[in-house]
């Protein structure tokens, strides 16, 4: 789902520029309230995990894949949907600068539908789920699960409106594509979502917010990303994502290579040229590495005064 230069118009990207911008500020100083400094390793970790995620894609109907986006999965573990917008903007302006993953023109439209709305629809939904489940524990992965497929397809729908209201596509058209592609998508979200916590809850309760409060190491989490990033990102899928397959299919995919803007980087495409999967490891180690880095720094600037 992640938006491309040349995607959306220059209004629709100042807008939801500005709209992002507003939201990631609002996030800071909130996360003040529910951050403490127990909870930097936890940002950094859960940030360089979504990062390692993102990069393998699953296969889906119809020459489709998808990959997880995250958002529902940060909010739970962070504890704070405003922490789960940060951890999720932070992943996708290093996609976009260093990768060249996500158009650096459309990085306000992605952080607003992946960033905010998909966190947002995810914890709320969760929530309201866990409610109407009775508050067990237990059943969170089930809520936490149902909650991030309904937020990737929400997301996909906000993207498909800023094509529309760009003039990409008729939103006759994209809307109903959108949707169709992003719910099988959003199923694959929902298991993953739903198989990560149910593993959190039973063998690292440290690294969910609760009672137990201390960090019971680096060690296991580590190894978990760097596998993920290095090993089996080689595995992903080959086939174009939701966003990709639409634009083939209505005949807006040209745009991207009209008005593409690349900062200079050696990792371009997750990838080292000329040294193959090599290459991929190597981006996905280091994607992994400065998505904790930025991350931990940013936990510690929005830690409470007196934590």
């Amino acid at each position: 789902m992640h938006i491309p230069d040349g995607f959306v118009s220059v209004p629709v990207a100042g807008a939801t520029s500005l709209a992002s911008v507003a939201a990631l500020f609002i996030a800071f100083g909130r996360s003040q309230e529910a951050f403490g400094i127990r909870r930097a390793p936890i940002l950094g970790l859960t940030t360089a995990f979504i990062f390692a995620a993102q990069m393998i894609n699953f296969p889906v109907a119809g020459g489709t894949s998808g990959h997880l986006l995250g958002g529902t999965l940060a909010a739970i573990v962070l504890g704070s949907p405003w922490a789960g917008t940060l951890c999720i903007a932070t992943v996708l302006i290093i996609q976009a600068v260093l990768f060249a993953d996500g158009g650096i023109t459309a990085l306000g439209a992605n952080i607003l539908n992946m960033g905010v709305i998909g966190v947002w629809v995810g914890w709320v939904l969760t929530e309201t789920l866990q409610r109407l489940f009775g508050g067990s524990k237990g059943r969170l992965p089930l809520a936490a699960g149902i909650a991030a497929g309904v937020s990737v397809v929400v997301a996909a729908v906000a993207a498909a409106i800023e094509l529309a209201l760009s003039g990409t596509a008729s939103v006759a058209i994209v809307l109903p594509a959108m949707t169709g592609v992003h719910i099988l998508i959003g199923i694959g979200e929902g298991v993953i979502t739903g198989g990560v916590l149910t593993y959190l809850a039973t063998a690292r309760p440290d690294l969910l917010p609760g009672e137990q409060q201390e960090f019971r190491g680096w060690s296991v989490p580590i190894v978990t990303i760097f596998l993920i990033a290095g090993v089996l990102s080689l595995f992903a899928s080959a086939w174009p994502d939701g966003l990709e397959k639409v634009a083939e299919n209505t005949g807006f995919i040209d745009l991207a290579e009209k008005v593409r803007i690349i900062v200079p980087t050696p990792l371009a495409d997750y990838g080292i040229e000329g040294l193959g999967p090599i290459g991929t490891s190597i981006a996905g180690l280091v994607g992994a590495a400065v998505c904790f880095a930025v991350a931990f720094a940013i936990a510690k600037v929005v830690k409470p005064k007196n934590a």
